[in-house]
């Protein structure tokens, strides 16, 4: 419920303020499960796709928002999927998103794991791949721009003087890359897909 009344009630405020253009909402299926791997350079990626997104997300999120006051309620109450990238076993949170899947739903990833202290992509982990080819589920590359000019990480407050553009790609179908390492798949197939998207270069494998 409490992710609902936050689209409800911020989804509006940062689509009327912030968010000028989204193209390819059609790419996202009505009920399949499905990753959704985006670029990521602020915090205000998480609040963009919530807001744009007709159907829940269940984001991966990162130990440091379970530390901070402000953000674990957030991201407790909203039912996201903690992962701690400093933990060598990381079983629990892969057993939390394939059974999400499973169930149907839709996990959100940032394959770069951190937001990105420039502003341009960062090489990704394969993580995105490996849940796609263990549970037969396809990947929608999203590419967001602008998000980093809003808030970048130093920022403490976002700036009301830009905009965010956020383009749905079309989808990785699981029967095209099945016969693929995640390694091919993450750099030469889902970032490229970003990276061309966005009109930067990619700083992963070739």
């Amino acid at each position: 419920m409490f992710y609902w009344l936050l689209k409800i009630i911020l989804g509006p405020l940062v689509k009327a303020i912030w968010i000028k253009r989204v193209v390819g909402i059609k790419n996202l299926p009505k009920k399949d499960p499905i990753i959704i791997a985006a670029n990521h350079s602020s915090y205000f990626d998480f609040l963009s796709l919530i807001a744009v997104f007709p159907r829940r997300i269940h984001f991966l999120a990162a130990e440091v928002f379970y530390k901070s006051p402000f953000w674990k309620p957030i991201v407790v109450l909203t039912g996201q999927i903690k992962i701690d990238r400093k933990k060598k076993d990381k079983s629990g949170t892969i057993n939390k998103v394939n059974k999400a899947l499973r169930e149907g739903q839709i996990i959100g990833i940032f394959p770069e794991g951190t937001r990105s202290r420039s502003g341009k992509l960062q090489r990704a982990y394969t993580g995105v791949a490996k849940f796609s080819l263990e549970n037969k589920v396809n990947i929608l590359p999203v590419s967001i721009r602008g998000t980093y000019y809003i808030m970048a990480p130093k920022d403490k407050k976002p700036k009301f003087n830009k905009i965010i553009e956020i383009n749905i790609l079309p989808i990785i179908e699981y029967e095209n890359i099945k016969n693929y390492k995640p390694e091919y798949i993450t750099h030469n197939i889902l970032m490229h897909e970003i990276a061309n998207n966005l009109g930067q270069d990619y700083p992963g494998d070739k």
